[in-house]
């Protein structure tokens, strides 16, 4: 593998990471959120990956890299609670609270912002490689 397919591989990992930042961002911005039943409701989403591979080169050298595939909303367990002076409770009185678990979504944040980290510590490294391999042609 060359050092140039390694800016591909961790620009595609950075862009993934990017993504579940994002996605996260939404999950903790909507935690508190209610609804009058269950498909108004807010539920946490989570991106999924797959690996990419390019096909264009021969087994000993495809390029693998990480793609967004789709985002899930997360089937967890919504709770209801009774509050009949809320504007959204239903008939019977009761409101239906979000799945967002903020310390998982906390800890989500920090996993995808380290990841980010190191694929830009990866790409600094290649290119202070390239540039010493550079320098060593002078």
């Amino acid at each position: 593998m060359s050092l140039s397919n390694i800016f591909g591989i961790s620009g595609s990992a950075m862009a993934a990471e990017n993504v579940r930042m994002n996605v996260t961002a939404s999950n903790l911005a909507n935690a508190q959120s209610v609804g009058s039943d269950e498909n108004s409701t807010y539920r946490a989403r989570q991106p999924v990956f797959s690996t990419l591979i390019n096909d264009d080169f021969d087994a000993a050298e495809q390029v693998a890299g990480v793609r967004v595939d789709r985002i899930d909303e997360r089937q967890g367990e919504l709770t209801k609670e009774f509050n009949p002076g809320h504007p959204l409770a239903d008939a019977d009185g009761f409101i239906t609270n979000t799945n967002v678990n903020t310390v998982e979504e906390m800890s989500n944040l920090i996993a995808a912002s380290r990841a980010y980290q190191n694929n830009v510590e990866v790409m600094k490294t290649a290119k202070d490689l390239m540039m010493k391999t550079l320098e060593l042609a002078e």
